[in-house]
């Protein structure tokens, strides 16, 4: 079971540096499942192990031009407070069980799970569709420059929320809002999504320091190896086409999505 629970740590950094996204789809499920870590710990161990791994994609990403550093802290900023905000105020203040009813007890770990599987479906169905192609020729709405700006500051916080909750780095949510609301082509988009991701996670993990007594031992060694699958995910991603990946992907995390819900009902 311990070789399959690092094989799938190196599926975590594979995705990322294949598709640019994705790693912390498969992160909280890889580390309750298989590596038998509490719901609520593993969302925190979450963050500092696609944050980590996200970090060091930024470098050469940079380098290549494929980052846009003012719209990752326009983007960033409230995202980062409310990631912040969510782990160090909100989730302590979650009571568990959350929800009782005679003999039933709905856990906080649980309620969790439960929102992570349904945000893996709501993903897995836009990685299976695809992005559907922008017609040149279409009337374009243009939004003002302070409609941008607070669309970008209430997603980046709205991510932040709910990518606080469960540990995920959003980068199926940023990804597409940055494309379509700041106009960034898609290797920007990613790259500059990375980056946010990086930092968001990284310091929304500190708001956890003082909650949880974590495994140090387990979270490096998980996040070394997922850094190795995203350097060989990057490799790789000049040589396959990402279109094809990105379906085959998204059937991937949709059935994962749906065992957990199954799993999380029955159990």
């Amino acid at each position: 079971m311990i070789i399959i629970a690092y094989l799938a740590s190196l599926l975590i950094g594979l995705s990322l540096g294949l598709l640019g996204g994705g790693g912390s789809i498969l992160t909280l499920p890889v580390l309750v499942y298989l590596f038998g870590v509490d719901t609520v710990d593993a969302t925190a161990y979450s963050l500092f192990i696609v944050g980590a791994t996200a970090l060091v994609s930024i470098v050469p990403k940079a380098r290549a031009g494929e980052v846009d550093f003012k719209t990752a802290l326009w983007f960033g900023l409230p995202s980062i407070a409310a990631v912040y905000f969510t782990r160090a105020v909100i989730m302590p203040a979650i009571p568990d069980p959350i929800w009782t009813s005679g003999d039933f007890a709905l856990g906080k770990g649980t309620t969790l799970m439960l929102l992570f599987a349904v945000l893996m479906v709501w993903a897995a169905r836009g990685m299976i569709k695809g992005r559907k192609p922008i017609d040149p020729n279409a009337p374009k709405k243009e939004l003002s420059p302070a409609a941008k700006v607070g669309l970008v500051l209430a997603e980046g916080a709205g991510v932040g929320i709910l990518t606080g909750l469960v540990g995920a780095g959003g980068g199926f949510l940023f990804i597409p809002a940055l494309v379509l609301v700041t106009g960034l082509e898609m290797k920007v988009a990613v790259g500059t999504s990375l980056t946010i991701i990086a930092f968001k996670s990284l310091i929304g993990f500190t708001g956890d320091l003082d909650h949880i007594d974590a495994d140090w031992t387990l979270l490096l060694s998980v996040t070394g190896i997922a850094i190795v699958g995203m350097i060989v995910g990057t490799i790789l991603s000049k040589r396959i086409a990402s279109g094809p990946l990105q379906k085959a992907f998204g059937w991937f995390v949709l059935v994962m999505g749906l065992f957990i819900l199954t799993k999380e009902f029955l159990s």
